[in-house]
């Protein structure tokens, strides 16, 4: 079923046709952030590291067909997200027994960029699932689901972002018309609140929610969570780990289209001449594909696609915050984000972390989150001598700050940023400042 385009805040419900809890045969319904969760109700049935590491599993498919991965659902401002009709989905486990992550691609608009979107699922002390950022709910992806061999119990989506609203969440909206959640199926579900104590799982995975002002046409939202027993941090787009090679649910295709010297090669060249020569399928060329749209994703118009090596070296293998986010997001409300990062860090001790995007767990300390955030100073106007660290302050010295971005490259997402605050589409005060 095709969806209008939604846009959105904190809750969860599903674009397509509403599942119906008694039924066993469904997945999962939605439940999200500041806003929604949903619990599902199944039938019976008989060392914290300073450095970053990414942990290896081993990834699981079923061997089902192509038609197991059908899914098809175009949704998306200001473009709609695919593949829209076959969607692979990969399962890692990431903590034994316990914690497993469940992957697809997703590509962006008809391009050539895709990246992965990941969905986490955690075993309860109850024996029940809880299901953080859900996917594409593809019989694959559900079928792996029912291989862990327990119900799922509650569905949370922790963004606004539309690209995690398979399931839709409150101070959700749409556009152009903004539609009552009735609307699009959702007529069970709680709002998850800052700091609540009293949910279903709050003895085993606390929550501390980012809910800043209209930062354009909506709000930005995102809850983290906290699984304590593992020791975990749970989060959509707050931070990310770019790996050096592609993640296994990416197609090869879509790398090798990537690795084509098309149009935005030859825009993004710095006038060099830019060869018109066939793909072979090879790791070069894979590899190529990959840093390609590393850099796409990140910053939109990189300085150099023709040669992207030195830039992907910079924002690959340590722990950042997207130029994107930051850009757009973060930099318009840092005391809001600064308040938010810091009660993470004194509260949680937590040694991984679990973006929805790129690489995952990551074995990361607070330290390295905190490193990772400390461009909020330059907008804040002030240093907070809490935050650096030595680590911090030598990978700084090295041109390697995990808040380092190179400059050349965010020259085109500087200046999306200032048209958009000049025709008012982004606000013009940070956190009620001036600019």
């Amino acid at each position: 079923m095709v969806a209008p385009i939604a846009v959105s805040s904190p809750k969860s419900t599903l674009l397509q046709n509403p599942i119906y809890l008694g039924d066993s045969s469904s997945s999962f319904v939605g439940g999200s952030l500041k806003g929604l969760c949903l619990h599902l109700k199944p039938r019976p049935q008989k060392r914290d590291l300073t450095n970053l590491v990414v942990a290896s599993a081993t990834p699981t498919v079923t061997n089902s067909n192509a038609s197991g991965r059908f899914y098809f659902n175009i949704t998306g401002f200001p473009f709609p997200l695919g593949p829209f009709l076959n969607r692979r989905t990969i399962r890692t486990e990431a903590v034994k027994g316990c914690i497993w992550l469940f992957e697809q691609e997703q590509a962006l608009g008809f391009s050539s960029v895709s990246t992965n979107i990941r969905m986490t699922v955690i075993k309860l002390k109850s024996g029940g699932l809880w299901v953080h950022a859900p996917i594409a709910p593809t019989d694959e992806c559900i079928q792996l689901i029912k291989e862990l061999g327990d119900p799922v119990e509650y569905i949370v989506l922790p963004t606004f972002a539309y690209e995690h609203k398979v399931w839709v969440a409150p101070r959700q909206w749409s556009w152009p018309l903004n539609l009552p959640l009735e609307f699009f199926g959702i007529f069970r579900s709680k709002t998850l609140k800052d700091e609540d104590l009293s949910t279903p799982w709050a003895g085993e995975i606390e929550q501390k929610i980012l809910s800043s002002p209209e930062v354009g046409i909506g709000p930005y939202v995102e809850v983290a969570f906290y699984h304590k027993p593992s020791r975990t941090l749970l989060v959509t787009d707050a931070v990310i780990f770019v790996p050096r090679q592609p993640p296994e649910c990416i197609s090869k295709e879509s790398l090798l289209a990537s690795a084509k010297n098309g149009l935005a090669v030859k825009l993004l060249s710095k006038g060099k001449e830019v060869p018109d020569e066939p793909v072979v399928d090879d790791k070069r060329n894979r590899q190529k594909g990959w840093e390609r749209m590393v850099l796409q994703i990140l910053f939109l118009g990189p300085s150099n696609l023709l040669e992207p090596n030195a830039s992907f070296a910079q924002m690959s293998q340590k722990l950042i915050v997207s130029p994107i986010v930051k850009t757009l997001v973060f930099s318009k409300v840092p005391e809001k984000v600064r308040e938010w990062v810091d009660s993470i860090s004194r509260d949680w001790r937590f040694k991984r972390i679990i973006p929805a995007h790129f690489a995952a767990p990551i074995n990361a300390s607070r330290s390295d989150l905190r490193a990772a955030f400390a461009f909020l100073d330059e907008f804040l106007g002030e240093s907070n001598t809490s935050w650096p660290s030595l680590s911090l302050i030598f990978s700084s010295i090295m041109g390697k700050a995990a808040s380092y971005f190179p400059p050349d490259d965010m020259r085109t997402l500087s200046s999306l940023d200032q048209f958009l605050v000049s025709v008012g589409a982004v606000k013009k005060t940070v956190s009620g400042r001036k600019r």
